[in-house]
């Protein structure tokens, strides 16, 4: 099984975020960092709803309420070489909708309330979500915490990448 079946299993909203023209803690291309661009972009028009300079590596993470089992998510990303790599997934509780098993490599271990799973090996050139109208999803970037529904919109299928 890949990473997309963990994303999958675990989280149902999927893939990640794209840009428009208002952003709160925005950064643009020449603000000095050599790690490239996290775009979020509109899946379907390509329309950007955001852009934030990235350090080589990058790290951001996604944040959302699980949409069956109701519990917080935490979705962990480095970039490197335009690329986005998963780190980590946390979780607080198993249930309908989250993952059990794990791939080769793959480690479970807990601290406090959390449940994390790392060791994932595969990159992805873009990541794709969908902005649910109940919980919102955050982008957890450069300090800064950002609505993505309050960004993007509600029902909205984004998509993210390094440029």
């Amino acid at each position: 099984m890949n990473l997309r079946g963990v994303a999958s299993g675990l989280l149902i909203a999927a893939l990640v975020v794209s840009g428009a023209a208002f952003c709160s803690g925005c950064r643009s291309a020449d603000s000095g960092q050599n790690g490239g661009m996290l775009v979020i972009r509109d899946a379907d028009s390509g329309a950007v709803y955001g852009k934030w300079a990235l350090n080589e590596p990058g790290e951001f993470a996604i944040e959302f309420m699980h949409s069956v089992n109701q519990s917080p998510v935490r979705e962990s990303f480095r970039t490197e070489d335009g690329l986005i790599r998963p780190v980590s997934v946390r979780f607080s509780s198993f249930g309908a909708g989250m993952r059990s098993d794990l791939e080769e490599g793959q480690i479970l271990t807990q601290n406090g309330d959390y449940l994390f799973i790392s060791g994932f090996t595969v990159s992805f050139k873009e990541l794709f979500y969908i902005i649910r109208t109940v919980s919102d999803h955050l982008l957890l970037i450069n300090d800064y915490t950002i609505s993505l529904r309050e960004l993007c919109g509600k029902t909205t299928h984004i998509a993210i990448r390094v440029e």
